[in-house]
C-alpha cells in the first residue's frame, strides 16, 4: 500500500469535507472502514458532506459499494453525501452499485397461512404443467427423430444402440438378479410367516407368483434402472451441455436428438422388458429357496403350485408395462439433461431431479396400468 492518505477530512462551519486518495480497493478494506467510521460523529453534526475523489488512483467494486453504502446510511440519518471529481472511468461502476438492493425487503412477519398455502399449491400446479410440457416436448422430438430415421434407416447409429444396450441391460443383470432375488425371498418369508397362522402356507406361493410377475418385478427393475441408467444419461448429456458439445453438434449440422438421445431411449425401451423377465425369474427363484428352507416346501411342490396360479395373462401384464416405463425413464432423463447450465451444482441438481421424477412417473404409470388391466378383467 502506498504512503498516500486514503482519507483526510476538514470540518468547517457545519460542512464536512472529505478527500479520498490512494487505493480504494478491497485490499485496503479494513483501513477505509476504520477511517470512515471515525467521521461518523462529525457527519451527524454536519449540514452538508462532500467527498473529493480526484486523488483516488485505484477504485474497484468495494470502493464503489463503500461510497454507496455511506450515501444511504448518512441520508437515512438526515445528511447528504455529495461525491465530487470521481474519475470518469469509474462513474459506471458507481452507477451499478446504486442499483444494488433497491427492492424493498418483504415483511418478516408471518403471512396468512391459507393464502400462503394456496400460493404454494398454485406454484406446484404450474410446475407440474411445466414438467408435463417438457416431457411432451421431448417425447415429440424423439418421435419425430424416430420417424426421420425410419425414412433413412442407414443413418441410424446401430453401434451406439448396441453399446447402450450393453451398458443398460447386460451390465445391469448382476445387480438386478441380486436385488430381485432378495425381494422375492422377503415376500415369500413374510407370506409364509403370516399365512402359517391360518394353516394356509400354500397361499404364500400364490402371493409370490402373482405379485412378482404382475407388479413387483417390473416396478423394482424400473426403479433400479431409473437410479442406475436414468441418472447416468442425465449426467452424460448434462456434461455435454455444460461443455457446449451439444451446441457444437448443432453447428456441425447434426441433430442431437437423433445422434445422442434416440439410441439411449430406444436402448432403455428394449432393455427393460428383458431385465423385467430376468428380475421376475430371479424373484421367483428367491421365493422358491425361502419356501424350501424356511417353509419346508420342496421345489416340486413350489413349481407345481406356481404353475397352477400363474397364467399367461399375469405374465403379459408385467411385460406390457416394461417398455412404457423404459420409455418414460429415458424421456425424463434426456429432458432434464437439456436443463443443465454451466455449473457442477446445476448438473447434480438436474441428475437428482431426473431420478426423482423418473421413479415418481414409473409408480404413476404402474397405477394407471393396474386400473386399466382391472377394468378389462386381466
Amino acid at each position: 500500500m502506498s504512503g498516500e492518505a486514503l482519507l483526510t477530512s476538514r470540518f468547517d462551519d457545519g460542512v464536512l469535507a472529505l478527500t479520498g486518495g490512494g487505493s480504494w480497493t478491497a485490499r485496503n478494506a479494513g483501513e477505509l472502514e476504520r477511517l470512515l467510521e471515525a467521521q461518523r460523529e462529525d457527519a451527524g453534526a454536519a449540514k452538508a458532506i462532500s467527498i473529493d475523489m480526484s486523488g483516488v488512483k485505484e477504485f474497484d467494486s468495494f470502493g464503489a459499494w463503500l461510497l454507496e453504502r455511506l450515501t444511504r446510511e448518512w441520508q437515512a440519518e438526515g445528511s447528504k453525501l455529495t461525491v465530487k471529481k470521481l474519475p470518469k472511468q469509474d462513474h459506471g461502476l458507481l452507477e451499478e452499485m446504486r442499483q444494488v438492493n433497491r427492492t424493498e425487503a418483504e415483511p418478516s412477519g408471518r403471512g396468512n397461512l391459507v393464502l400462503d398455502g394456496l400460493a404454494r399449491f398454485g406454484r406446484g400446479g404450474a410446475s407440474v404443467l411445466d414438467d408435463a410440457a417438457e416431457f411432451a416436448n421431448m417425447l415429440g422430438a424423439l418421435t419425430a427423430a424416430g420417424g426421420r430415421v425410419l425414412g433413412r434407416i442407414g443413418t441410424f447409429r446401430f453401434t451406439s444402440l448396441v453399446n447402450q444396450l450393453d451398458r443398460v441391460a447386460w451390465h445391469a443383470i448382476p445387480i438386478i438378479v441380486l436385488i430381485t432375488l432378495l425381494i422375492g425371498g422377503i415376500i415369500a418369508q413374510q407370506g409364509l410367516f403370516h399365512f402359517r397362522r391360518f394353516g394356509a402356507e400354500d397361499y404364500a406361493i400364490d402371493l409370490v407368483g402373482v405379485l412378482v410377475v404382475r407388479e413387483v418385478g417390473v416396478l423394482i427393475v424400473a426403479i433400479m434402472v431409473a437410479g442406475r441408467s436414468g441418472s447416468s444419461y442425465t449426467a452424460e448429456l448434462g456434461s455435454m451441455m455444460m461443455r457446449e458439445e451439444i451446441d457444437a453438434l448443432r453447428t456441425m449440422g447434426f441433430n442431437p436428438v437423433e445422434v445422442l438421445m434416440l439410441p439411449r431411449v430406444l436402448a432403455l425401451t428394449l432393455a427393460l422388458p428383458v431385465l423385467t423377465f430376468i428380475g421376475s425369474m430371479a424373484a421367483l427363484l428367491g421365493g422358491g429357496i425361502v419356501a424350501w428352507v424356511y417353509g419346508g416346501m420342496s421345489p416340486e411342490i413350489f413349481i407345481t403350485r406356481l404353475s397352477d396360479v400363474l397364467t399367461v395373462d399375469h405374465f403379459k401384464v408385467g411385460m406390457i408395462k416394461a417398455p412404457f416405463m423404459g420409455l418414460a425413464i429415458g424421456v425424463v432423463a434426456c429432458a432434464q439433461a437439456l436443463k443443465v447450465r454451466g455449473s457442477a451444482e446445476s448438473l447434480g441438481l438436474q441428475t437428482t431431479i431426473s431420478v426423482v421424477k423418473s421413479i415418481f412417473l414409473v409408480i404413476v404409470l404402474d397405477g394407471f396400468f393396474a386400473i386399466f388391466f382391472a377394468s378389462i378383467g386381466i
